[in-house]
């Protein structure tokens, strides 16, 4: 399956100490890029959840949001360190009596200083299982919504391809009527210079023209491109680099055939498969 590299996704689940909400954001990347967000005490899961996403994820620019809310219970409350508590209100009394006006000092100023409150010690294993269990719910999430939007930019993709293959079959066709053409006009440039060529070197000119302005060799490569882009969309998978790479080469095609162009329906058709080209190039930009 074809996968978009835009998504998003959010699930919530309970933890120790409380609530526990997993957050992913995926955009367009030239390569893998994680950025992780976790709150302090969960800090030492950071390496197995990286790569948990790199098994399942292999290209954008993935941000990941983990957030503990605590739980109403208890068990999961917050812990008052008392040594430390002890010895601001010590330290708050001697710099009181130094000071002929002191300000009065409350709970809440003590309560604010860091170390004072703690959360309550957290089993990491037992919380990396949740963890992990939780990231897994959302990576499913997150693939479903890149395989929802990468199958759209698929049906984008076979419809750009066909209206590319009907301007070859139009060119195609009018290749017999363009030789024809070719070589009426460079008969006619030879007329009017009043050059007079035998019967084998006008043959030989009118070779070497045709030679030079022959599209068919462009015209089977672009067959061929058409057909392995459709060949790689089938399979499926990380397909982002080799679309954009053939993208590359179906532009370079459409450029000779322009340069090569002898009649106004060539050219028109030329530009209109570069249109084409360009806007499957814009979208194989989102295409993991």
């Amino acid at each position: 399956m074809i996968q978009s590299m835009t998504a998003f996704a959010r699930v919530q689940g309970q933890g120790l100490g409380g609530s526990v909400v997993c957050e992913l954001r995926s955009i367009n990347h030239r390569y893998l890029e994680l950025a992780i967000r976790l709150p302090e005490v969960l800090q030492a899961l950071e390496v197995s959840m990286r790569e948990y996403i790199r098994n399942h994820i292999k290209r954008g620019k993935i941000e990941c949001y983990l957030r503990v809310q605590p739980s109403d219970m208890p068990s999961a409350g917050m812990m008052i360190n008392h040594h430390l508590a002890a010895q601001l209100c010590e330290a708050n009394e001697v710099i009181a009596k130094k000071l002929k006006q002191a300000a009065q000092t409350n709970t809440i100023d003590i309560l604010k200083w860091p170390g004072v409150l703690q959360m309550a010690e957290i089993d990491l294993e037992v919380m990396q299982d949740q963890v992990l269990a939780l990231l897994d719910k959302a990576l499913q999430d997150l693939v479903a919504a890149r395989v929802r939007e990468g199958e759209e930019l698929k049906q984008l993709f076979l419809q750009r391809l066909e209206s590319m293959k009907a301007e070859v079959a139009k060119v195609r066709q009018h290749i017999p009527e363009i030789l024809i053409y070719q070589r009426e006009r460079l008969m006619a440039r030879f007329r009017d210079a009043k050059l007079e060529l035998d019967a084998n070197r006008l043959e030989q000119e009118i070779v070497l023209f045709a030679q030079k302005t022959d599209v068919m060799e462009e015209l089977d490569r672009i067959d061929a491109h058409i057909s392995e882009v459709h060949r790689i969309l089938k399979q499926g998978g990380a397909a982002g680099r080799r679309l954009d790479f053939l993208m590359q080469e179906l532009h370079r095609e459409a450029n000779t055939l322009g340069a090569k162009s002898t009649d106004v329906g060539t050219t028109r058709s030329a530009v209109e498969l570069k249109v084409l080209i360009e806007q499957i190039r814009e979208q194989v930009q989102n295409i993991e």
